[in-house]
């Protein structure tokens, strides 16, 4: 399997900030722009696996940075950063953008996980991915050790989830 420049997966969104979109503070809900975020990156997984049926494994590294106003645009940029055999690392960042000063800052990044399911649901095997940038390398570099986190949290979420009750606690 050929790899891919990372710049191939990119995948950038620009939107206006809505009214219905803010919280009481008028900012932007930060579950919106986990939407549009989720949205992008899936398309950033598609466009790397070229498989339909891609599905988001995990979410990590959520991070506010800066509020998001109704002044502002948002413009989501997407890429596969990493990829396991049958998993991607899709990093997201976010640039708010004052539509009346210009003034531009990065108000969110995020990293999602996904893999590619063929028809059986079974995961698909990734392309490994090609980093040209100094952003795009420092990504790529630092992936393993995201990957490892990764691994240990699951196997934490594990020992949770064994903990867990099912039973109605109303009841």
């Amino acid at each position: 399997m050929e790899a891919k420049k990372i710049n191939e997966t990119r995948v950038v969104q620009t939107d206006q900030v809505l009214i219905n979109d803010l919280n009481n503070y008028h900012t932007l809900f930060g579950g919106v722009l986990m939407k549009k975020m989720d949205a992008c990156a899936t398309l950033s997984a598609r466009r790397h696996s070229r498989i339909k049926e891609c599905v988001t494994a995990s979410t990590d590294s959520v991070n506010f940075i800066e509020p998001i106003r109704q002044s502002d645009s948002v413009c989501i940029e997407s890429f596969v950063s990493y990829t396991g055999s049958s998993s991607m690392e899709i990093f997201c960042k976010v640039i708010a953008e004052d539509l009346e000063t210009a003034n531009r800052r990065v108000a969110a990044t995020a990293f999602f996980t996904f893999v590619p399911l063929d028809e059986n649901k079974k995961p698909v095997e990734v392309p490994n991915v090609i980093p040209e940038t100094d952003e795009e390398k420092f990504l790529y570099e630092s992936g393993k050790e995201r990957e490892k986190i990764r691994k240990f949290k699951r196997q934490q979420n594990k020992e949770l989830i064994s903990h867990l009750v099912l039973e109605k606690p109303w009841d």
